[in-house]
C-alpha cells in the first residue's frame, strides 16, 4: 500500500510548527481537547485576576481614598475565595482524571507488539496474530537512516526520523505494546498516538493502542540515554487490517 505525500506530511513535524500533530487515536483526541479545555480556564483567570488588579491599583491609589476602610474579618471573602479555586480544581479534575483512567482500559488484543530499546536503536517482535498459528512472530531492527540511504528526490522524508524499516501496524485494531530495555532508560514517544512510555532494564510496561487511520507516524525517543540519543527514531506505518493480515500470512 503506498501513501501520497500529503497523508505522510500531515503526520510529520512541520516546519514553525505550535500546535499539536494530527491525532490518529482516541487517547490523543482526548488529550487535545483537555489541552483546550484548559487553555480556556486559564485564560479565563488571567483576565479575571488582571482586570481586578488594574480596577484595584486605579481606582483605589491613595490620592483618591484618603480614608481607607478597615476590617479584619468577612465571612463572604473567605466562602469566596475557598469555593471559587474548589470549583476550578473541580473543572480541571474532572476531564483530566476521565481521561487519565480511560488510558488504562483493556480490551482483548489481536496482537502483540514487543518493543525493547537498545543503546541507540529499536528491536521489535510482533506475535499473537488471530490469523496465523499460535507461537508464530515477526522480528525486525530499526536503525536510524543516514542521509545517504534516503531516495534521491528527499521530500516527504525527514532527516533524522527516517529508518531502515518501518513497524507495520494494522488500523482499527486492539493493540498491546509491551516496551522495555536491554541496556538503559529509553522512551518510546509517537506524538500523533500521544503515547509516551517508558522503556526500564528488568521491566516490561503494557500499554494499548488503538489507530484510527492510516498514516505514517514519526517518534523519538524521549529519555536521555546516551551519546546518540537523538538518533533513535521511531516509524510507524498504519494500514487497514484485512491488508495487514494478508502482509503477515505472506511473511509467514
Amino acid at each position: 500500500m503506498t501513501l501520497n505525500l500529503q497523508e505522510m506530511q500531515c503526520d510529520g513535524p512541520v516546519m514553525w510548527q505550535t500546535s499539536f500533530s494530527d491525532p490518529a487515536t482516541t487517547i490523543m483526541e482526548g488529550i487535545i481537547t483537555f489541552n483546550t479545555h484548559l487553555t480556556f480556564l486559564l485564560t479565563s483567570i488571567i483576565m479575571f485576576v488582571g482586570w481586578w488588579l488594574f480596577f484595584t491599583i486605579y481606582y483605589y491609589a491613595e490620592f483618591k481614598n484618603m480614608n481607607n476602610s478597615k476590617f479584619v474579618h468577612s465571612k463572604e471573602l473567605e466562602i469566596v475565595w475557598t469555593s471559587v479555586p474548589a470549583l476550578i480544581l473541580l473543572l480541571l479534575s474532572t476531564p483530566s482524571f476521565t481521561l487519565l483512567y480511560s488510558m488504562d482500559e483493556i480490551a482483548a488484543p489481536e496482537l502483540t507488539l514487543k518493543i525493547l530499546g537498545h543503546q541507540w536503536y529499536w528491536s521489535y517482535e510482533v506475535s499473537d496474530f488471530q490469523t496465523c498459528l499460535k507461537g508464530d512472530t515477526i522480528k525486525y531492527t530499526c536503525y536510524l537512516m543516514l542521509l545517504d540511504g534516503l531516495p534521491e528526490n528527499k521530500k516527504g522524508y525527514f532527516r533524522l526520523l527516517e529508518t531502515n524499516r518501518r513497524v507495520l501496524l494494522p488500523t482499527n485494531s486492539h493493540l498491546r505494546l509491551l516496551v522495555s530495555a536491554a541496556d538503559v532508560l529509553h522512551s518510546w514517544t509517537i506524538p500523533s498516538f500521544g503515547l509516551k512510555v517508558d522503556a526500564c532494564p528488568g521491566r516490561l510496561n503494557q500499554l494499548n493502542l488503538f489507530i484510527k487511520r492510516v498514516g505514517v507516524f514519526y517518534g523519538q525517543c524521549s529519555e536521555i540515554c546516551g551519546i546518540n540519543h537523538g538518533f533513535m527514531p521511531i516509524v510507524i506505518h498504519a494500514f487497514p487490517t484485512l491488508e495487514y493480515h494478508l502482509y503477515v500470512m505472506a511473511k509467514m
